[in-house]
């Protein structure tokens, strides 16, 4: 399983392609009366959408793997006035947490797991944690993301804080990649720090996410894709789905 490291610092400038209302307005306009109800942000990262959902009433915790993005997500909301707590968890291994009202794992966050065990274990996990009725929000990159524009690379970035190179190869499994990331932070002096990270993704078709949402527990499911109410086609890049426990 991949966690940002030196990549978080600089993750937020490489996302802002990132239509982080229109997730928010995913949930609000599927949960009725969202003040006062509880989220946890599975996967949160540097806290964006944790902090938009505290913004919408609803009552947010936040979880996730990299202490990195853990640190800049807290400084985030500290600066913002907001109380979001915050832990140090694996998705896979969800613990201390009272039920709550919605549950989301956003931005390919569940690409992240190496394999069908580690997804089961946490959408076990989510869903003994949702009150019944509750709901899951999860996105997640599309077979022909994986197959194809992936392996378009290597891609490139610069601005004037930053640049990068990143190359995709394939993954030892079916609609696996490796990210390698080498990129340069510029200093007060002029001068640039090098980095270099590799983080792995891997995804399933619908039809298996389906499954596994199914031995997981959940029994109603709505599936749309690239952030709007439209059924998935060949060319689609981000899947969307909305469980109910």
């Amino acid at each position: 399983m991949s966690s940002y490291k030196e990549f978080a610092h600089i993750y937020d400038a490489l996302m802002t392609d990132i239509p982080y209302d229109k997730y928010v307005d995913k949930v609000v306009s599927s949960v009725e009366n969202v003040k006062g109800k509880s989220l946890l942000d599975v996967g949160c990262g540097t806290g964006v959408l944790s902090a938009k959902f505290a913004e919408q009433g609803f009552l947010v915790q936040g979880v996730d793997l990299s202490g990195e993005m853990l640190a800049i997500a807290s400084n985030r909301f500290q600066k913002e006035g907001l109380n979001i707590p915050l832990f140090h968890q694996s998705m896979t291994e969800l613990d201390g947490f009272q039920e709550v009202d919605v549950a989301i794992l956003a931005i390919d966050s569940l690409n992240y797991l190496e394999d069908e065990t580690q997804i089961l274990q946490t959408l076990h996990g989510i869903y003994k944690l949702l009150k019944e009725g509750g709901h899951l929000f999860f996105d997640v990159h599309s077979i022909y993301k994986m197959d194809e524009l992936f392996l378009d690379g290597p891609f490139t970035y610069e601005d004037e804080h930053v640049a990068y190179i990143w190359h995709t190869e394939n993954g030892e499994f079916p609609h696996s990649v490796y990210h390698d990331l080498t990129f340069f932070i510029k200093n007060s002096n002029g001068t640039y720090d090098r980095f270099e990270e590799s983080h792995f993704q891997r995804s399933y078709d619908v039809s298996s996410y389906l499954a596994f949402l199914k031995e997981a527990g959940f029994s109603h499911v709505e599936v749309t894709a690239d952030w709007e109410a439209q059924s998935p086609e060949n060319d689609t890049e981000r899947i969307f789905f909305h469980a109910i426990k």
